[in-house]
């Protein structure tokens, strides 16, 4: 899945919700592929309680990404298991 060309620096710190729209931290980072230059990977950093317990960074895949608007929305946990068992079978 990719988006529309955006600037990395578009993306960081922009809160990211769960399937749920739970805030599920903010973008920390971003990971860019040196050949295409589209963002691969986002860097999310967990908040709350947790932020201040232990850096508590994870990588998610931007197909794991369903939109970017104000701010970013994860797919469905379905959506991620139908993504990897596609993955699974090519």
């Amino acid at each position: 899945h990719s988006f529309p060309t955006r600037r990395s620096s578009d993306l960081v710190l922009k809160e990211v919700l769960d399937a749920e729209i739970q805030i599920v931290g903010k973008v920390n980072d971003v990971i860019i592929d040196d050949n295409t230059f589209e963002i691969t990977d986002i860097v999310v950093k967990k908040s709350g309680l947790t932020e201040q317990i232990k850096s508590s960074e994870n990588i998610v895949p931007i197909d794991f990404v369903k939109t970017i608007g104000d701010k970013v929305l994860l797919k469905s946990n379905e959506d991620i298991i139908w993504f990897l068992c596609f993955l699974k079978n090519i």
